[in-house]
């Protein structure tokens, strides 16, 4: 047997045999497929939005945790998975369910006729998505609403998962919600710089190897940084700014595509200049995932240099990661010889590209 919890604590038995009675038949198939059938045996299906205890499963160490209560509608997140962690075997699994962004906008346009349908979409994007990202204002919203039916997109469901200890197996839409098996890989990050504001601190490898942090404007997600091996595994690489962008990224917003698309996104990236983290041209400064998948002696070879604001990818622009690595290499050599004719020269041409071809990040 197993628990069922709602939101007000009062707790019902719940036998394996009745669990499609629990949850829709979607769903049930979703747990069949990616769940082992001893995980299934004796779930704990909750249904809660504060963080659990040993009290509120039947046992220890459950194999699979399922909770019907949506992501949306809990205030603290992250500590919500964080106790599911802790409370579920390695390799044990948590099944959940949100509303990402993309349903809610379809479910509130379809309410009214065009035009009240996007003036009604205008104004709870403007209440729901950018009132809680302004700096000094988000505490009165979640004060106010108490973090219930917050807008949340699917990449940054993924990312939360991984950034709490999870790796994402399968998902599927059910009712209007995606319903998500995740498994346990390992302790949560903990990340206490994950933020929601217009301004990200980004963790890159620089010179010496050492951990480099990098200011931009927010043009994803939030807690996207944690789904850049989901992404390439999904997408690839290729994109025009050297390979270390993702085809058709979704983690990518709208306004973030007009943002990279002008720059706007790399100006707090001045103040890395300004402090000597970088420099005007050289190697783009990527994450510790893409440059994993540098090869180690390129790796080694790369630490020696600083990075910088323009990469050598638009002056030859790659369509693999390979093209990358071999633009970089033959950028490095060069500059390893005559470092101020070849940034020169580098740059001359990648400016060309920029203003007067209109090669643009992606």
């Amino acid at each position: 047997m197993a628990m069922v919890i709602d939101q007000m604590n009062n707790p019902e038995l719940l036998t394996p045999s009745n669990l499609g009675n629990q949850l829709p038949a979607g769903v049930v198939q979703l747990i069949e497929k990616n769940v082992s059938p001893d995980g299934i045996g004796r779930p704990a299906v909750l249904n809660t939005g504060t963080s659990i205890s040993a009290i509120d499963l039947e046992q220890d160490h459950p194999y699979l945790i399922v909770n019907t209560y949506r992501l949306n509608d809990i205030r603290y997140i992250n500590k919500f998975l964080e106790s599911v962690n802790q409370h579920l075997p390695e390799g044990g699994c948590l099944v959940g369910c949100v509303e990402i962004s993309a349903g809610r906008k379809e479910r509130l346009l379809s309410r009214f006729p065009r035009p009240f349908n996007t003036l009604y979409y205008s104004f709870d994007f403007l209440i729901t998505r950018v009132w809680p990202k302004l700096p000094y204002l988000r505490r009165s919203y979640f004060a106010l609403t108490q973090g219930q039916n917050r807008v949340i997109s699917e990449m940054e469901t993924y990312g939360r998962l991984y950034s709490c200890g999870f790796r994402l197996l399968d998902a599927v839409e059910v009712d209007g919600k995606l319903y998500f098996v995740a498994e346990k890989t390992g302790e949560p990050d903990y990340n206490m710089e994950a933020t929601y504001g217009p301004f990200i601190v980004l963790k890159r490898v620089g010179k010496n190897g050492k951990t480099l942090k990098v200011y931009k404007m927010r043009t994803m997600s939030p807690y996207s940084e944690y789904v850049q091996e989901l992404v390439y595994l999904r997408n690839g690489a290729g994109g025009i700014a050297g390979g270390s962008k993702f085809h058709n990224d979704p983690r990518i917003t709208t306004l973030g595509r007009f943002m990279r698309k002008y720059w706007i996104d790399e100006l707090p990236m001045l103040y890395n200049l300004i402090k000597g983290d970088l420099k005007i041209f050289g190697v783009r400064p990527i994450s510790k995932h893409y440059f994993s998948l540098y090869p180690k002696d390129f790796q080694e070879y790369r630490k020696n240099f600083k990075p910088g604001l323009v990469p050598p990818v638009y002056v030859e622009i790659p369509s693999c990661i390979e093209d990358t690595i071999n633009i970089e290499r033959r950028y490095l050599e060069a500059y390893e010889r005559q470092p101020l004719l070849t940034d020169i020269r580098y740059l001359t041409k990648a400016l060309y590209n920029i203003f007067i071809k209109k090669v643009r990040s992606c």
